[in-house]
């Protein structure tokens, strides 16, 4: 089955998402090419339920992506990092130690960064709810400027 591709319109700009039937395997707000998919793939109109979902968050229902499935391959570290990110409920932020402590390593605070730096499916793995120990936003791949706007959609600023 080839993976499917999509490009949605938010108010962070186009999301291009990439699943493998039901599952996310990356979201981005950078090019569909980025994804590296491969020649199997097929570009749709929408992705059923992850399109609805992504829509439903940006209309307001932020639980909504908690609904969606996801996969990335990675370190044993950093899939501990994206699985505990996923448990940041909207509004709340971690910082980079809390995330490495939630992930098992308290003293993983650079590969708690580095996990965030290399999360291929932005928004869903909720990379822009961690925040620096202090409460400063600290760095985004997209700007600082769509994690703000994020953190204020999501009731946090």
């Amino acid at each position: 089955m080839p993976l499917l591709i999509t490009s949605h319109k938010t108010p962070l700009g186009t999301l291009n998402l990439l699943a493998d039937d039901q599952i996310l395997i990356g979201a981005n707000l950078s090019t569909v090419s980025a994804f590296k998919a491969g020649s199997d793939v097929k570009i749709v109109k929408s992705i059923p339920v992850i399109s609805d979902l992504i829509s439903d968050y940006f209309d307001g229902d932020l639980s909504a992506l908690n609904g969606i499935q996801v996969r990335q391959p990675g370190a044993a570290f950093s899939q501990a990092a994206w699985k505990a990110m996923r448990k940041i409920a909207p509004g709340k932020t971690w910082s980079y130690s809390d995330l490495a402590g939630k992930a098992g390593s308290p003293a993983a605070v650079r590969a708690a960064g580095s996990a965030c730096a290399n999360n291929a499916i932005m928004l869903v793995v909720p990379c822009h709810r961690v925040v620096k120990t202090g409460g400063a936003l600290g760095n985004y791949a997209y700007g600082v400027d769509k994690k703000q706007w994020l953190l204020s959609h999501e009731g946090f600023l």
